[in-house]
């Protein structure tokens, strides 16, 4: 009687031990993911910063430029932002569910990875 006392304890806490590391390798697989994906994104904000600024210093260029073309300076911005409406309009409605796809798929390899 007394073995079977200590095989249900012995049991007993080898499921404690089996269960406390099956927690501790859930944290750690969570928290590897986690810095993959941040270590991922942070990269790519600084790349999206620095394409962002380029992007806007071209553009004051371009619609001062145009506006100088086009004798008022308020004209080149008014051409630039319309450029821009068009193509919002393109990305909306032609394209939003292919991004929307894009993105998803990006951050659920990171995930899986």
């Amino acid at each position: 009687m007394e073995e079977q006392e200590n095989a249900l304890e012995n049991l007993l806490n080898r499921a404690e031990e089996y269960g406390k590391s099956s927690l501790e390798l859930i944290k750690l697989k969570t928290l590897d993911k986690s810095s993959d994906v941040v270590s991922s994104v942070i990269p790519h904000s600084v790349v999206l910063i620095l394409v962002s600024s380029f992007l806007l210093f071209f553009n004051l260029g371009l619609a001062l430029w145009l506006g100088e073309i086009f004798g008022r300076p308020f004209y080149g911005f008014f051409t630039v932002a319309t450029f821009y409406l068009l193509i919002g309009f393109v990305l909306h409605f032609l394209m939003h569910k292919r991004i929307k796809k894009i993105i998803r798929n990006y951050f659920i390899n990171l995930m899986l990875k």
